[in-house]
């Protein structure tokens, strides 16, 4: 491999700290970027991005808080002119604004592969849903749609495969778990690994954006009902096969990140 860093964009995130943590491990070098890095990339100020696709031979892009074609495409375009060997994109599963961006990428001259992913596990331990399990009830505009939710470790390792390995250039991975869940039933398991009582409430899309409202701002607070209410109508619930496909090996099961987490104490009230 190059001795140029692997390009890390939101190397702070749930995945992007798995890919950085997984690659240095491996003894491969990164750049993991974001806002407050010595060397900076804020999706919101392009100015910032020729700087950090300089000098790297790869790069891994994730795009908070939504994906946007327009700014993939110009990503994709500097990747290509710095000669970049690959980019790796996580998008969304069932998402038409995630498939623009795809197509930005896939026409944009530069090899790339492409991670498709959903609801995370991680969203309970390391996200916006800590608190609910915490309080002991978790409120949300999800009905009895299941989902199977992906472990973040599984797309990161995915995701480092993509990135050292040629043969995964040019392949899509859609990514679940092993099995579908709804939201009350991945409460419900949280509950017994947790060992204390945790419950899950349906409430109005409108609820929900009135209680995220001071703590949330708005583009986050409409992508987050986008997801609830249109994503999340039963498109996503089939299980996919991308982690088996890229490493040879089953999806690790929610039942598994439970267990995992709660011997951590992150669930202990």
């Amino acid at each position: 491999m190059s001795e140029l860093p692997i390009l890390i964009i939101g190397g702070a995130g749930k995945t992007g700290a798995r890919v950085d943590a997984l690659l240095r491990a491996s003894g491969v070098p990164t750049r993991p970027v974001s806002r407050s890095t010595r060397v900076p990339f804020d999706w919101t100020r392009p100015e910032t991005w020729p700087a950090a696709l300089a000098g790297v031979s790869m790069a891994y892009v994730t795009y908070q808080p939504d994906l946007a074609a327009d700014a993939i495409a110009e990503v994709s375009r500097l990747a290509r002119e710095n000669g970049l060997e690959r980019v790796v994109l996580l998008s969304g599963r069932g998402e038409p604004g995630a498939q623009r961006a795809e197509a930005a990428l896939q026409q944009s001259g530069v090899p790339w592969s492409i991670v498709r992913a959903s609801w995370f596990d991680q969203n309970f331990s390391e996200g916006y849903l800590l608190d609910g399990v915490l309080a002991g009830e978790i409120a949300l505009p999800a009905g009895a749609v299941p989902e199977p939710f992906i472990d973040a470790d599984d797309i990161a390792e995915v995701v480092v495969a993509a990135l050292t390995d040629r043969r995964h250039a040019g392949k899509v991975y859609e990514v679940t778990g092993p099995r579908a869940l709804t939201f009350a039933q991945a409460v419900a398991e949280i509950a017994g690994a947790a060992g204390r009582p945790v419950t899950y409430r349906q409430i109005t899309p409108e609820d929900f954006a009135a209680h995220m409202r001071p703590h949330a701002p708005a583009e986050v607070i409409e992508l987050m009902l986008e997801l609830f209410t249109v994503v999340l109508d039963g498109r996503n619930s089939d299980v996919a096969h991308g982690v088996e496909q890229a490493l040879g090996r089953p999806a690790r099961d929610f039942s598994d990140y439970a267990r995992r987490t709660a011997a951590t104490g992150v669930w202990r009230a």
